[in-house]
């Protein structure tokens, strides 16, 4: 399985952006899609995620109520609906997957997203 983000970019704060990851191969029952993103000079922290076998999602509370995590079964594909960005979700966005919560045993390339004040 191999992860691909895309739609990065810069927006305003209060704006919108929706992140994409193209999942090349086939997932298991078990896999659990997610979000990371890498701020300049901090660790990688956990945004969110998506159980592929019941649809549970589970939010940092850092973007809860902002962010939706979601699923396109036929495209293949993990969608990062962000709205209400702050200068603060400046940050290189990272897909990932796995089968175990919070999901980090595969990785996308990484796309930046920049919120300007």
């Amino acid at each position: 399985v191999e992860l691909a983000e895309s739609g990065g970019g810069l927006v305003q704060a209060g704006g919108s952006l929706r992140l994409s990851c193209k999942i090349s191969g086939r997932t298991y029952s078990s896999y659990i899609a997610g979000w990371f993103r890498q701020a300049p000079g901090k660790e990688r922290e956990f945004v969110a995620a998506r159980r592929q076998s019941t649809g549970r999602e589970y939010y940092a509370d850092s973007v809860k109520g902002r962010f939706t995590i979601s699923r396109d079964s036929a495209q293949n594909t993990v969608y990062l609906q962000m709205n209400s960005l702050t200068p603060e979700d400046t940050a290189v966005y990272y897909c990932s997957g796995g089968s175990t919560y919070p999901p980090q045993t595969i990785w996308g390339q990484g796309t930046q997203v920049t919120v300007s004040s």
